[in-house]
């Protein structure tokens, strides 16, 4: 394997890393806050299950459905630029070996050089040199709708059966504490090693992570208390 091709692989494995990461926080965040919005208005357990597992399902679906669309718009985009791409080849090929020599040479080649790699480079396969040279379509990095909208679905649910864990777990009187401090700690963890996967800090990953988790559920659990009390 080259040693392009293995970078390429390892920001794909980094990219979908840092994408489960933000399934999961999303999970936890939304899950948590609605599990302390109910909790806080007086329900029982029966009945915050019942949310929570409504909101797992829901935000699950969710982010499948987004997901599915904006990256089926990007492959459409992708299927358009190659299709013109491929036409542009079989009508004007001088004008097009030239634009990927002059790309080459944007990147540092010698005109001469530059010329003798994209001689060579579309003779092995000129589609696949401007997908990637131009028009910036690696093969295993395109937009695959279908695996990005179960991945999503995915970690989102996993994400969101922590906190629903929790619900299981913890006596009733202190339910809204243990899942706080549950989702805040899950939060911290997954804040880490998004950060670590990303070469970021992780001090200041973890700590922006759980600031905004913690404001999220403070809010509906505040929320929820208020309608508990107005009902």
């Amino acid at each position: 394997m080259s040693r392009l091709h293995s970078e390429n692989h390892l920001v794909s494995r980094i990219g979908w890393l840092r994408a489960a990461v933000l399934g999961a926080n999303d999970g936890i965040v939304s899950t948590a806050s609605l599990i302390m919005g109910v909790a806080s208005a007086s329900g029982a357990r029966s009945e915050i299950l019942v949310a929570g597992v409504a909101g797992l399902v829901a935000g699950a679906m969710s982010m499948a459905a987004g997901e599915y669309v904006s990256v089926s718009s990007q492959s459409d985009t992708e299927s358009a630029d190659l299709a013109r791409e491929r036409k542009e080849l079989e009508t004007q090929p001088a004008a097009e070996l030239d634009e990927l020599a002059q790309i080459y040479v944007d990147r540092g080649l010698t005109p001469d050089l530059a010329k003798q790699v994209a001689q060579q480079l579309t003779a092995h396969d000129a589609l696949g040199s401007h997908a990637r040279d131009e028009l910036g379509i690696v093969e295993h990095l395109a937009a695959k709708p279908v695996e990005a909208a179960l991945t999503s679905a995915a970690t989102f649910a996993v994400g969101a059966a922590l906190p629903l864990l929790m619900v299981f777990i913890a006596p009733q009187a202190s339910l809204v504490y243990v899942v706080a401090i549950a989702s805040l700690l899950f939060l911290a963890l997954l804040g880490a090693v998004g950060a670590k996967a990303g070469g970021a800090g992780i001090v200041k990953a973890t700590a922006r992570v759980t600031f905004w988790g913690a404001l999220a559920m403070a809010l509906t659990a505040g929320i929820g208390k208020l309608v508990g009390v107005a009902v």
